[in-house]
């Protein structure tokens, strides 16, 4: 049995962040049930391309909604609100990732659902907070990261700034939301007593700076971006050229230094007075790029890291392409088929939290109100009152 089994999120969700989030709940066992709205198409992402499999089923939905039920419900109306309720009653938490402004208006919120279930855990994600100046602002992942600082540390120093190339705040965001859920139910299972517990775009962005904060906060130091994508302080790491391109190697421990020094057979650097340490080393990182691309151009990157393996940290380059077709992904069981009822079936990531001997679940993600009638049936509704709500396009 999955660890999540058992646990019935309703989500109120669309496009990235949340429905990602909530996907991670879904892969350990959870019963998430996303609630759409059935006069606008649902989940916004539904649409969004470049590549679909049928109109409105598009492969960037599917990355976010894996394992999910769906419900249409709109919230707006008070039949919708009557519904949702007698959802509530059955859940254990309710999930969104709705402009700040909007959970409360749509009841979404502790306090208007508390009389209905005391335990009911609302975890919110916005993008600026539920409150302050900037609640009712929209706001998106890239916005983030400029804003945060990301494009200053991001890419080469004479190039313009630049974001991190996927969507990292909506992805770390995400997980940051089914993070709050879980730490709230834990609380309301040992309590009795649910709550708000909210997480924001722009907070985890700049949370997420971390260590480069500290240094500003406390030293007055801004880091900017570094040639090659090297690390602030620690040398060797960061790109270096091989006959063939490039080699990314992190010698974050001193322990590696000398390991590499005698793998590139050059063990004498590992006691060369400018390459003692790595304060040694940043002095002279410079001298010691040259160096190294002096010597790890006479291999190409693959015999570099045939020598490397499992003594010194080193990858490949890949490009998206490289990386999903590597043996190490291939092989080993990090790619997933799931069925798909057009296409026949499709392949996707697979989850990254295992629970062995559990198997992870593979359920495509669901159309739009598939399980709407089954649920309702579930909450007591008969057939007229399920045909009422259809014809009154409340479900």
């Amino acid at each position: 049995m999955l660890p999540l089994h058992g646990v019935r999120v309703l989500a109120v969700e669309q496009y990235g962040a949340g429905p990602f989030g909530t996907m991670f709940l879904a892969d350990q066992g959870a019963e998430v049930i996303k609630i759409e709205n059935p006069s606008d198409g649902g989940d916004m992402s539904r649409d969004v391309g470049p590549y679909f499999f049928s109109a409105g089923d598009s492969e960037f939905f599917h990355s976010f909604n894996r394992n999910k039920k769906s419900l249409t419900l709109d919230l707006k109306r008070e039949q919708g609100q009557t519904v949702f309720h007698d959802l509530v009653k059955t859940a254990d938490a309710v999930a969104s990732n709705l402009r700040g402004d909007v959970p409360a208006k749509l009841g979404l919120v502790y306090e208007s659902l508390k009389d209905h279930n005391p335990k009911i855990v609302c975890a919110h994600l916005s993008a600026y907070g539920r409150t302050g100046p900037r609640a009712s602002w929209p706001g998106f992942d890239y916005l983030m990261q400029a804003e945060a600082g990301y494009f200053s540390v991001t890419g080469e120093p004479e190039a313009p700034p630049a974001r991190f190339g996927l969507s990292v705040v909506d992805l770390m965001s995400g997980l940051g939301l089914a993070y709050a859920l879980l730490a709230a139910l834990t609380s309301a299972r040992s309590t009795g007593v649910g709550r708000d517990i909210d997480v924001s775009l722009f907070d985890m962005a700049l949370h997420n700076v971390s260590y480069l904060a500290t240094w500003y906060l406390n030293e007055g130091f801004s880091q900017g971006r570094l040639p090659r994508s090297a690390h602030p302080s620690l040398t060797p790491c960061q790109l270096y050229r091989t006959k063939d391109g490039w080699i990314y190697i992190m010698c974050n421990k001193e322990k590696f230094w000398p390991v590499l020094c005698r793998k590139i057979d050059k063990p004498q650097w590992s006691e060369d007075a400018r390459f003692r340490r790595f304060k040694d080393r940043l002095q002279h990182r410079d001298l010691l790029t040259e160096l190294l691309d002096a010597e790890l151009q006479k291999h190409s990157t693959q015999e570099w890291l045939e020598v490397f393996a499992g003594t010194v940290p080193a990858a490949p380059i890949y490009d998206i392409a490289q990386a999903l077709e590597n043996p190490f992904v291939t092989k080993q069981g990090r790619l997933q088929t799931l069925p798909h009822r057009s296409r026949g079936s499709y392949r996707m990531v697979a989850p990254p939290v295992r629970c062995s001997p559990e198997e992870v679940p593979a359920r495509p993600a669901p159309d739009l109100g598939a399980d709407t009638e089954a649920l309702l049936r579930e909450l007591g509704y008969d057939g007229e009152q399920i045909r009422a709500l259809r014809t009154a396009k409340i479900i």
